[in-house]
């Protein structure tokens, strides 16, 4: 264990780099199983939005299980909950490499591995709060540049793995590889929280309760009830204020990652440039991270974060706003740096901002409820984006049509 007052450096620099395992993992890996799709699809003889909707139940549980992973964090604290959540998600990596059926597979990796990446992603984001005050938001730009940083390896390793050993071969081993989170669960050592001794008014209180053995069971079960759901806190203007607008953010944030490389073929460009683009924004995604961690960290940004937070969102809308008038690969190209920056800004920003917002105490529960609450438009938002995609498409050609 470590002392509450080694805040701030120390022991918590490796609690980064275990963080840093844990989101890469847990923001990476349902967008890398993509590359074996294409093989499973042809194996198991599916249809396209049958295979898609692997990742879409892995992210889906991932960010439902918000709630219990903060409970599980509450009661046995952020080491013995990552380490399970490593443990689930090697496992099904390695027991999905053995099915023969959709359904096996979506049990295995859509349902236990997205319950592993749960309880991945919650303790992680927990624990720097308990080791960093002065330099949390550089700390939390750290440990968010993990996601961009497994992303740009997971990829090319994925895809060697498939060309050598096929998509079986390639999730045994990637299971071995997920089990690294359990290393990453190990860094993260509990924090001693100094204690009070109790007072003699409150001791002389505690001894005059009456001793009843039935009811102190059910009122542990009420608080424990009570503590993985706590909704009081919906009561927080600054907290539903900061729900609202991460929720309309995140409906239309990942869009650009779906489409972008068919809006610039469609635009002339090959597909191999096309692709390129979506590399660019992970590589300057990587450093910008870090870069806004620090520089949130400073004495001019620090008191003025919940703006510097607003300007990023902002940022990343004007990006939105642009992109339909970039008609060469040139201005794509300089869209797809400027989108990196302000997406990197964004979710750098975004849990230091809650945890600014709630504190310590209550960030686990804000945590559990905030994630549950956007897997709704994780799921919704680039099936939407598609969809007012083809409504233009249509309508255009019927312009065309009709004044010719």
């Amino acid at each position: 264990m470590v002392d509450s007052k080694a805040m701030d450096g120390g022991w918590g620099w490796m609690v980064v780099i275990g963080a840093h395992i844990s989101i890469g993992f847990a923001y990476s890996l349902p967008k890398v199983l993509s590359i074996f799709f294409k093989e499973i699809q042809e194996e198991l003889g599916i249809s396209s939005s049958e295979i898609a909707l692997i990742s879409s139940v892995m992210l889906a549980v991932t960010y439902g299980g918000g709630p219990v992973s903060s409970a599980l964090v509450s009661h046995f604290g952020c080491r013995p909950v990552v380490i399970v959540g490593g443990l689930m998600g090697g496992l099904s990596m390695v027991a999905a490499s053995f099915g023969n059926s959709i359904m096996y597979l979506y049990f295995c990796i859509g349902f236990i591995g997205g319950c592993g990446l749960a309880l991945n992603l919650n303790p992680s984001l927990t624990i720097i709060s308990k080791y960093f005050l002065v330099k949390r938001p550089l700390a939390n730009g750290l440990a968010m540049a993990g996601s961009p940083v497994f992303l740009c390896c997971l990829a090319p390793i994925n895809q060697y793995l498939l060309v050598k050993f096929g998509w079986r071969g390639s999730l045994l081993i990637l299971g071995g590889v997920i089990l690294n989170c359990c290393v990453a669960g190990a860094l993260m050592r509990p924090v001693i929280q100094p204690c009070k001794p109790p007072s003699l008014a409150l001791q002389n209180k505690m001894e005059e309760q009456p001793k009843d053995s039935n009811s102190k069971p059910t009122i542990s079960c009420i608080k424990n009830a009570k503590n993985l759901f706590d909704f009081s806190i919906f009561k927080d203007r600054g907290f539903t204020i900061y729900l609202i607008g991460n929720m309309i953010f995140i409906f239309g944030a990942y869009a650009p990652f779906v489409f972008l490389s068919s809006y610039a073929i469609s635009q002339g460009v090959d597909e191999y440039s096309a692709a390129y683009l979506l590399s660019i924004m992970g590589f300057v995604d990587m450093f910008i991270r870090p870069s806004t961690g620090l520089l949130a960290g400073s004495k001019w940004i620090r008191p003025r974060i919940q703006y510097f937070f607003s300007f990023a969102v902002i940022l990343n809308g004007i990006c939105h706003l642009l992109c339909p008038l970039m008609r060469s690969y040139t201005f794509l190209v300089v869209y797809a740096v400027f989108f990196g920056v302000s997406f990197g800004m964004v979710f750098a920003l975004v849990f230091e901002c809650l945890m600014d917002l709630m504190g310590n105490q209550r960030f686990p529960s804000a945590v559990g409820l905030v994630t549950i609450l956007e897997c709704f438009p994780v799921l919704l938002g680039p099936p939407a984006a598609g969809k007012c995609a083809l409504c233009a498409l249509v309508s255009l050609l019927y312009k065309i049509l009709l004044f010719q």
